[in-house]
C-alpha cells in the first residue's frame, strides 16, 4: 500500500521508499525526500517561479535517465504550471513555488533544472551562469583557478559571482543581473569566456569541441540561452552518490587543491546550512543584480 503524508494541507502519495536509488552508498528514495525536505528553505527561492526541467532517474542513476520538460502526466492540480515559449510552439511546464510542490517533484526522483529567467518576464534574463567543466586529467582544481579569475573579470563590470559545485566534475559561477535579453547575457557570458582563453591559453577552452578539451577547463557560456537550464543549487545529482551542486565559499575555492574537499553530498547539506546559511541567497535580491555592459564597453 502506497503511504500517504500531508503537507502543507496537501495529501501525498509517496512510492517506494525503500528503493536505493544509490547502490555506491545505500541511499534510499525516503532519504531522498528527506533531503529535499530538509533543504527546502534554501532551494525553494532558487526554484521559485522558474520552469523547470526534470532529469529524471527513476531507477537510479545505472537505469534510465531522461529530461522531461513537458508537465508529467498525473500531476496533482494544486502543482504551479506555465506556459513557456518555445521555437516549435508554446509548452506547459512545472513551476515549484512550495514545499508540498518540492515533495511531489521528488518523489519523481528527479535533478531539478532551471532556466535563467522567471516566468513573469521570459524575455528578460534575471541570472548569468558559467559552466566550468574539467577535462581529464583536468579537475575541479583548475576550475577553481578559472573561476578566480573570472570572479575579478566580472567583478571589473560592477557584477558579483558566487559558486558552487556542479555536482560533477565541475564548478558554477552564477550572478544576478538586471536589464538584458537571453541573447545579450548569452552574448556576454562568451565574450568572458573568450577573454578567459585568451589569459590563459593552456588551461582555458570556449570551444566544446572535444578533441580541445583534455586538460583544460571548458568554459560553457552557452546555458545562458533562453531554451537552456542548468542544474538548480542543492539539487542531487544522478551519480553513483548522492552528491549535490553545493554552494560554495570563495576562501574554499581560492584553498581548493585536490577534488575532495569540493565534492559534497547529501548528508553535508545540512550542516553547511547551520554553519552558512545559504551562500547563494543575495542571487534573490534584485537590489544586488549587476547590469550586464554593452557591446565594446565591457571591463572598461
Amino acid at each position: 500500500m502506497t503511504p500517504i503524508t500531508e503537507v502543507e494541507g496537501r495529501r501525498l502519495p509517496l512510492s517506494n521508499l525503500q528503493k536505493v536509488l544509490y547502490p555506491a552508498t545505500g541511499f534510499t528514495k525516503g532519504e531522498v525526500l528527506h533531503y529535499y525536505a530538509t533543504v527546502a528553505d534554501a532551494l525553494l527561492p532558487h526554484l521559485r517561479d522558474r520552469p523547470l526541467s526534470f532529469l529524471r532517474y527513476p531507477d537510479g542513476p545505472d537505469g534510465q535517465v531522461f529530461f522531461a520538460k513537458n508537465v508529467p502526466p498525473g500531476t496533482p492540480e494544486w502543482v504551479t504550471r506555465a506556459e513557456v515559449p518555445r521555437s516549435e510552439g508554446p509548452a506547459r511546464m512545472v513551476v515549484v513555488q512550495d514545499l508540498a510542490s518540492l515533495v511531489w517533484a521528488a518523489n519523481l526522483v528527479t535533478e531539478f533544472h532551471t532556466p535563467q529567467w522567471v516566468i513573469q518576464e521570459p524575455e528578460t534574463a534575471d541570472r548569468l551562469v558559467l559552466d566550468l567543466d574539467p577535462g581529464a586529467p583536468a579537475t575541479v582544481v583548475e576550475c577553481c583557478e578559472v573561476a578566480l579569475w573570472l570572479r575579478e573579470r566580472l567583478a571589473a563590470d560592477g557584477i558579483e559571482a558566487y559558486p558552487k559545485t556542479s555536482g560533477s566534475k565541475g564548478l558554477h559561477l552564477l550572478a544576478a543581473v538586471r536589464g538584458a535579453s537571453s541573447e545579450r547575457v548569452t552574448e556576454y557570458a562568451k565574450q568572458l569566456a573568450v577573454e578567459a582563453e585568451r589569459a590563459a591559453p593552456r588551461l582555458v577552452l570556449h570551444r566544446m569541441t572535444r578533441s580541445l578539451r583534455p586538460g583544460k577547463v571548458f568554459v560553457d557560456w552557452s546555458q545562458n540561452a533562453a531554451r537552456k537550464t542548468t542544474a538548480a543549487p542543492y539539487t542531487l545529482r544522478a551519480r553513483a552518490e548522492p552528491t549535490v551542486s553545493a554552494p560554495v565559499t570563495w576562501e574554499e575555492v581560492e584553498a581548493c587543491r585536490s577534488a575532495g574537499p569540493l565534492t559534497f553530498l547529501a548528508s553535508d547539506i545540512a550542516p553547511r546550512l547551520q554553519d552558512f546559511g545559504d551562500l547563494l541567497a543575495p542571487l534573490t535580491d534584485a537590489r544586488r543584480a549587476g547590469t550586464v555592459p554593452d557591446p565594446g564597453t565591457a571591463g572598461s
